[in-house]
């Protein structure tokens, strides 16, 4: 029985002292056997002090940390489901989340007391252990007063149990939760083993959040009993890191490799130790390829993913080197194809498979033991997604005969920008708290830093009046920073199908027509 939880002992018992998790911005070292025995004395306190029972919800609010990882481990080993909170969003919807969940704990930083205050005072949640400076100390004060042996329940969790809700942002603007089991985030692991190639020698360094699906690719290298790095990202941190550290293997997205390659000295640091960089959130651009190819040490694999699926189809190594050698330069614009673990089919609207043509479009579906259980609470949402084994991912692409995928639209008119997926309807939604708007489209265009920025279009109602400042500061009241419009047109009319559905693609393609979409 795969149990996600024990993946701390098994390289305690063979090597205790190994170094498991290294938390930059604490500056603090843990090996495999204070984590295995922090891990079970965590369980031992949830379950027994605070009597959580299996399947109760536990949330986190938190940056990168041991305490995180600490918590993900526990309550995997015990069958408790960790609901980890994206701290960027806004309280409102923070506590439409939690309210959804219904936690029985909440696991905080002291950096968001603040934030967990306010939630508090609109979501009932029973108990909050608090960890960090001027925090009261509840979440160490459990764990020390816990038993260190493994908890009875440990036997019996584990496969088809669930153990993890990872929140995505919806098609009518709000997160659905991605409701995943052991055997889920496992067979992701597999998948990644193969693409990535992971050996036990390998230090990798984690440079998105907890609350994101690489989180399972980092626990992957921990069941390999490689170290883990965490930082916060930033450009010339990861540069010494990956110096200090002999960091091999990491996930970014272009903008962090570009940002990297940009630092001054670039040159002077010593990158020897990579192995493989991984990167997400789209095709990167062949002169980007060829340039980090140049400088970094190292292979680049793609992996295109959801967090319903983890990553389930790959760009190889060998893809990439290839494509600066001028063989099959054309796939750098594609995200590979199916990876070990996964069976991809493209089909039409009515379900049958379009051929291998590079011309004909179809909706990817995914048949995998990585796709997720279902979404949290949603069973009309995980009807929709999962059908007869098949995950329906929205995403329409082509693809050539021999099974590389080429996206050619976004599901639900999504933007991924600086790797963070952005929904227009949010967007449209926060635009609309303006009381000058009428109707709003919004969409990506090209940004050569992020790879795609927020654009609005917006009729205003007549006689009224507003500015593109105006529409900004208003949806960023209601937005996260990095989901807010960037440029705003006005526009007496916008177009339509009969319908009355808003032509997007009439607005967008423009844009697109000259220059590279990073798709």
């Amino acid at each position: 029985m795969v149990n996600i939880g024990k993946i701390p002992a098994k390289t305690a018992r063979l090597d205790p002292r190994r170094e498991a998790l290294i938390d930059v911005p604490n500056d603090r070292r843990m090996s495999y056997g204070e984590l295995n025995e922090r891990v079970q004395r965590l369980a031992n306190g949830l379950t027994g002090e605070l009597g959580a029972r299996k399947g109760a919800r536990v949330a986190v609010l938190a940056r990168n940390c041991i305490e995180y990882m600490e918590t993900y481990y526990a309550c995997a080993l015990v069958g408790l489901i960790v609901q980890p909170l994206n701290w960027r969003l806004g309280v409102p919807e923070l506590a439409r989340i939690v309210a959804g969940g219904e936690p029985d704990v909440l696991v905080c930083a002291s950096e968001y007391a603040g934030i967990a205050a306010e939630l508090g005072a609109l979501v009932d949640i029973p108990v909050t252990l608090a960890f960090g400076p001027d925090s009261d100390g509840s979440y160490n004060a459990l764990v020390a007063a816990a038993s260190a042996d493994e908890p009875a329940a440990a036997a019996t969790v584990g496969d088809d149990d669930p153990v993890l809700i990872l929140y995505t942002g919806g098609t009518t603007g709000e997160s659905k939760g991605a409701l995943h089991t052991h055997r889920s985030l496992f067979a992701g692991m597999i998948n990644q083993t193969v693409a990535e190639r992971i050996v036990p020698s390998d230090v990798y360094m984690l440079t998105g959040q907890m609350f994101h699906i690489p989180v399972g690719l980092a626990m992957n290298y921990m069941a390999h009993g490689c170290p883990l790095v965490l930082i916060n990202f930033e450009a010339r941190l990861a540069l010494e890191v990956i110096q200090r550290e002999r960091v091999s293997a990491f996930l970014g997205i272009t903008t962090m490799l570009n940002w990297m390659m940009a630092v001054d000295n670039f040159a002077d640091y010593d990158l020897s130790s990579l192995r493989n960089i991984q990167y997400g959130g789209g095709p990167m651009p062949h002169s980007v390829v060829s340039a980090a190819l140049e400088a970094f040490p190292c292979t680049i694999i793609q992996g295109y993913g959801q967090t319903e699926g983890m990553t389930m189809s790959f760009l190889s190594q060998e893809d990439h080197a290839n494509a600066v050698a001028g063989i099959h330069p054309e796939r750098l614009s594609s995200c590979g194809r199916e990876g070990f673990m996964t069976t991809i089919k493209l089909v039409d609207s009515q379900g049958n498979t379009v051929p291998r043509d590079s011309t004909t479009p179809g909706e990817i579906l995914i048949q995998s033991e990585a796709n997720m259980a279902g979404y949290w609470g949603r069973p009309d949402l995980t009807e929709q997604t999962l059908r007869e084994g098949w995950m329906w991912t929205g995403d329409i692409a082509v693809w050539d005969e021999e099974g590389y995928i080429f996206i050619v639209d976004r599901a639900k008119d999504m933007i991924i920008s600086g790797g963070e997926n952005i929904y227009s309807t949010q967007v449209e939604a926060a635009i609309h708290q303006h009381p000058a708007v009428l109707e709003s489209a919004v969409f990506g265009v090209p940004d050569t830093q992020w790879g795609e920025s927020v654009k609005a279009v917006v009729v205003l109602k007549p006689g009224m009046t507003a500015t593109a400042e105006d529409i900004i500061n208003t949806a960023s009241q209601h937005l996260a920073s990095y989901q807010k419009p960037r440029s705003v047109d006005f526009v007496d009319s916008l177009p339509k199908a009969p319908t009355g559905k808003i032509l997007k693609r009439e607005l967008r393609d423009p844009y697109w027509n000259n220059g590279e979409r990073n798709v």
